[in-house]
């Protein structure tokens, strides 16, 4: 079956147009990571003494690697705001937002029968993703904001 030469123009005009819309359509963004949930909500995890294991920020303020917490001061129970500011960049590199299950912040931790890495020197921090800290490192990795009224 052959078309026109109109018919032809009008199919190609056709799909010049679908593919306009399709170019002005917004990409999917990426959910952006919040940084006053990271304080309120991601940090305490990391001074948050679990049973069988020491607290994140014991080996993560000592050594050389990806995941490096600045240290607390003597009698510093908390991260200055700029600290907590640095620690939000240092540990925004571990992740992919909108990714928990991409993300090495997530998957290092966690153990390797329910997706985890094979190796974490600190030990198997989460049993599974049902793990409430889990939980709370993966809603900030998915775009995860404090409520209006937390902010204050």
């Amino acid at each position: 079956m052959q078309f026109s030469s109109a018919s032809n123009r009008a199919r190609a005009a056709h799909l010049a147009a679908a593919a306009l819309v399709a170019l002005a359509l917004p990409a999917a963004a990426e959910p952006a990571l919040d940084y006053e949930f990271f304080k309120a909500k991601v940090e305490p995890i990391f001074l948050k003494k679990r049973a069988d294991h020491v607290r994140c920020y014991v080996c993560h303020s000592e050594g050389n690697n990806a995941f490096k917490l600045l240290r607390l001061e003597h009698g510093q129970k908390f991260w200055s705001e700029q600290q907590s500011r640095r620690n939000f960049e240092t540990v925004s590199r571990l992740v992919v937002p909108g990714e928990p299950e991409k993300s090495l912040l997530l998957l290092r931790p966690l153990a390797p029968e329910t997706g985890g890495m094979a190796y974490h020197s600190g030990g198997r921090q989460f049993a599974s993703k049902d793990d409430p800290n889990w939980k709370t490192l993966a809603q900030w990795v998915n775009g995860g904001k404090l409520a209006a009224r937390a902010r204050r």
